[in-house]
């Protein structure tokens, strides 16, 4: 049954790419995440976050980026905890990857850093589902470029 639930939620989930564009961001919300779906991602970060070797605290939020689903791994950095919540909750709530929000403050955009909805740290991801944001993930506990590489391995399997 657990292998299952994963396979069902990754037939369903895929992932923006780092290019994204605004154009490319979701122009609605859908139904939230379900508990089952995001307890089998949940399993897929701990299972990569492990062949990766990082320690991470993961977190998946449904679209108004309120928590579904979280763990963090034994000896995560305790910052962590917080970090992946924020990562998802500007994920879900703006649609758009945070590491597209990072590449954008680099280049600039600091007027970003202004509200307390952005954390501009890759590492959180929305979640779509025909075409709609259903909820987002976040992970912390490596680099914003491990934890980028990380989540997009767990939306993005193969």
């Amino acid at each position: 049954m657990k292998n299952l639930l994963v396979f069902m939620c990754m037939a369903l989930v895929t992932a923006p790419t780092a290019a994204q564009t605004p154009n490319d961001v979701p122009a609605q919300y859908g139904a939230p995440i379900s508990a089952d779906a995001a307890m089998a991602l949940l399993q897929r970060g701990v299972a990569e976050s492990t062949r990766r070797g990082h320690k991470m605290a993961i977190a998946i939020v449904e679209p108004s980026g309120e928590l579904v689903a979280f763990v963090r791994m034994e000896d995560a950095p305790y910052a962590s905890t917080r970090l992946a919540q924020q990562k998802a909750r500007t994920s879900a709530r703006l649609r758009i990857a945070t590491a597209t929000l990072e590449e954008r403050v680099m280049g600039g955009r600091s007027a970003l850093l202004s509200s307390d909805e952005v954390i501009a740290i890759g590492g959180g991801v929305p979640i779509i589902v025909d075409g709609k944001v259903v909820g987002a993930i976040g992970l912390s506990g490596a680099t914003a470029a491990e934890d980028t590489a990380t989540v997009n391995a767990v939306l993005m399997p193969g």
